[in-house]
């Protein structure tokens, strides 16, 4: 057969190579519905165990994927998600249609939005609703297996499928429906996995051979033998470049003309760190820890905390470890905590602003950092200041607690309290701000420079921290951490992209805080570099 060339939206690069897979579904929807308990006990049950399914699965993961799941859990344990399927079930509607039909208007919700971060959401809730149904009626199936050198073949692909899959070798993900912001996009990213959505549906039928770019966002069904050719030797030039990048992580980041950049590891859990070398990173320049403490329970266990942070300096090692406060909100909720169906979560209560709604809740985390600081050297960063007030607020908790603790006689130490730089009012007027060091948060710096969603696909291009005015917005928070003696560093996607990284350090950066898993990439780029060396 003559190869044919099918057009969609990029994902994720890379390429695959191989033969198509269209995979068996489990059970419709339609037999859910109709086989599923009748009752309000029954719906309970299902939602518990839906939970408990994914609290099992959230005990294997980590990074971005556990963050996924956390955020499913978090939904299903709002009782105001579940409120109108009970409503109807006391209506006398089978439970299960009751579930359904609540979940299908919350998902609805979610698919009328205008922004394409939100309505890449609607899979997540389709995916919890379909967990219940199957919950309900024991339909479930098993997890996919994608075989070595498979291109998975699909309309859509739900976040608890990929992560329960089995994953081959080279194998690569095509779907005619999704988006690039999806979060099944973001996990087949961070596994390197070629993905492209948006494709015509008429791939679904394809069989044989075929060859995925997640680069150039499109599928070719039986390639001819000059594309093959040409897809090997590019897939050997990136295995030569993984190589390079894998024998560079263990190596300092140092330039070409020898000036020294500190690379630190980015994580979302201490679990992160057992498959991590402490001697491959500076230390760690962002612990997110809103993605561990997930639930009202966890916020207010400071114990739990303590350990948590314990764990994490010992594994540094006398390596200096930045801890976030909880920055809650946003596309990050927390039931019980975080402020539910705001007209624009990301313009919302987040991250400071919400901490210092709860007070009584950021006194614990604020002591428990101070307790762990006892240990080695630990510093203390605030999410989405947007006022030198919110600062001063929070210091002024942290030092009451830090008093508190020396008249008990409790062992503490004082940490370092800086800012995060997320808002072009921060970043503009640095000097307002005292603050023990700065760190620039890319991904909010360029989505509030710009106007510009950082999850919505289609304006992607009108937003990078390439773009001169988030250079600029950089150069000149760098430029006040110079003249002020203070550390200035960032902690954001754009740290771990090479072909940005050399722009950043021009613009004065010496400290870039990245997802682990690049830090050899990084590290290989800057190497490539000649540096200024008075910065």
């Amino acid at each position: 057969m003559a190869e044919r060339l099918f057009t969609g939206i990029a994902a994720s690069a890379g390429l695959a190579s191989g033969q198509v897979l269209r995979p068996a579904r489990a059970a419709g929807r339609e037999m859910a519905e109709t086989r599923g308990g009748s009752g309000a006990e029954a719906l309970w049950a299902a939602i518990v165990a839906a939970g408990n399914e994914l609290a099992e699965l959230l005990g294997r993961l980590d990074g971005d994927e556990a963050e996924i799941v956390a955020m499913q859990m978090a939904f299903l344990e709002d009782d105001e998600l579940a409120r109108p399927a009970f409503e109807a079930i006391a209506a006398g509607r089978p439970a299960a249609a009751a579930w359904a039909a609540a979940m299908d208007a919350e998902i609805a919700v979610y698919q009328a939005s205008d922004d394409e971060y939100f309505r890449a959401r609607a899979v997540d809730f389709q995916d919890m609703r379909d967990r219940v149904l199957a919950a309900l009626t024991g339909s479930g199936g098993g997890p996919l297996v994608v075989p070595d050198d498979t291109i998975l073949l699909a309309a859509e692909l739900r976040p608890s499928e990929f992560l329960a899959a089995s994953w081959g070798k080279g194998a690569g993900i095509a779907l005619t429906q999704g988006s690039p912001t999806s979060h099944v996009a973001m996990l087949a990213r961070g596994r390197g996995l070629p993905m492209v959505v948006a494709l015509d549906a008429e791939v679904l039928d394809l069989q044989g051979a075929a060859l995925l770019d997640g680069a150039a966002g499109v599928l070719v069904s039986e390639p001819d033998e000059a594309r093959l050719a040409a897809a090997r030797d590019r897939l050997a030039n990136e295995a030569s470049g993984r190589a390079e990048a894998a024998a560079m992580a263990a190596r300092p980041a140092v330039s070409r003309n020898g000036v020294r950049v500190a690379v630190q590891a980015t994580i979302a859990d201490p679990a992160e760190l057992d498959r991590l070398d402490p001697a491959h990173f500076d230390g760690i320049g962002l612990v997110r820890t809103e993605l561990f403490l997930d639930s009202p329970a966890r916020l207010r266990d400071e114990e739990g905390q303590l350990a948590a942070y314990r764990r994490i300096l010992a594994w540094a090692g006398g390596r200096p470890v930045t801890v976030r406060t909880l920055d809650a909100g946003g596309d990050k909720p927390i039931a019980g905590y975080t402020v539910a169906h705001e007209a624009n979560p990301f313009l919302g209560m987040r991250g400071i602003r919400l901490s210092l709604r709860h007070p009584d809740i950021f006194r614990v985390q604020l002591r428990a950092l101070a307790r762990a600081a006892a240990d080695g050297p630990l510093k203390v960063m605030l999410p989405m200041v947007t006022l030198p007030g919110e600062l001063a607020e929070a210091r002024a908790m942290f030092d009451s607690e830090i008093a508190a603790l020396a008249a008990a006689g409790a062992a503490h130490g004082r940490p370092a309290l800086g800012i995060m730089v997320e808002v072009p009012a921060v970043a503009i007027t640095p000097e307002r701000f005292d603050a023990d060091f700065f760190s620039i948060g890319s991904n909010d710096l360029v989505q509030y420079t710009c106007a510009v969603s950082r999850e919505e696909a289609a304006a992607a291009r009108l937003g990078s921290a390439a773009d001169p005015s988030v250079l600029a917005l950089i150069a000149r928070v760098a430029a006040h951490g110079r003249l002020s003696g203070r550390e200035v560093g960032l902690c954001g996607d754009a740290g771990g992209d090479p072909l940005l990284v050399p722009a950043l350090l021009a613009a004065g950066l010496r400290s870039l805080s990245v997802q682990p898993e690049l830090a050899g990439a990084v590290k290989a780029a800057i190497a490539g570099l000649d540096l200024a060396t008075d910065t």
